[in-house]
């Protein structure tokens, strides 16, 4: 994260006084911009719209959406989604011709959602019975961890972005701010965004142990087990 932040501060100019105005008196431009300007302002939102539970797949197709499954492995259940992430740039300017310089009050709002969640449960195993509900137990562990990841997320978010923009206006060239603004959010904090929902999948990854997979083939008197065998002699 210093990283990201050190590459996204370089990405804008200073008024020839601003350097020295962390030590010393500000500059009458720079008293009015952070006087009269406004805050500024990150508003993260984040929207979790439910989930369903989707018994018309085969295991077969299941096992082909899944795309990672080891040799002989067959899934009989899967939860699936995905994250979105939208950000909104604007801000209110400020320009003083004499010096060259405007300023930006930055607002930034970004929304972090998964459209509805779908839980799958292979359509071989009747709802109600033992090997039904282990598996939708087990699906309902990536479900939770779907929804448990999205604040988390939310907060980290949130304190970077609160860490970069520290209530204070930012300043460039005139004409300049605001595209800069949007270069910084295009190429920084989009894939810092993204880079920070996609570590859900490290937890998900987690729940599929080898330890789990062996623990469900054995588990309802060796209902799944039952249920498999047939397709595995055929192979």
């Amino acid at each position: 994260m210093k990283r990201l932040l050190a590459l996204l501060l370089c990405c804008w100019a200073l008024p020839a006084a601003s350097a020295a105005a962390a030590t010393a008196a500000r500059t009458p431009f720079q008293a009015r911009c952070e006087d009269s300007i406004g805050d500024t302002l990150s508003v993260l939102s984040t929207a979790q719209d439910g989930y369903r539970i989707d018994n018309s797949l085969s295991f077969r197709t299941l096992t082909a959406m899944k795309g990672r499954a080891r040799p002989g492995q067959f899934v009989l259940g899967l939860t699936r989604t995905e994250s979105r992430v939208s950000i909104q740039v604007g801000g209110r300017l400020l320009s003083d011709p004499a010096s060259g310089y405007e300023c930006i009050a930055p607002h930034i709002q970004v929304r972090l959602s998964y459209p509805p969640i779908v839980v799958y449960v292979g359509r071989e195993l009747r709802p109600g019975s033992c090997a039904y509900e282990e598996v939708l137990a087990h699906e309902r562990r990536h479900l939770e961890t779907y929804l448990d990841y999205l604040p988390r997320a939310e907060a980290r978010v949130r304190l970077a972005l609160a860490r970069r923009f520290e209530g204070k206006p930012l300043y460039a060239r005139i004409g300049q701010a605001q595209g800069l603004l949007q270069r910084e959010v295009d190429r920084g904090w989009m894939p810092y965004i993204k880079s920070e929902m996609a570590k859900v999948e490290t937890l998900q990854a987690a729940i599929d142990s080898p330890q789990e997979y062996a623990r469900l083939g054995k588990v309802c008197g060796a209902e799944v087990q039952s249920l498999l065998r047939p397709v595995r002699q055929h192979k």
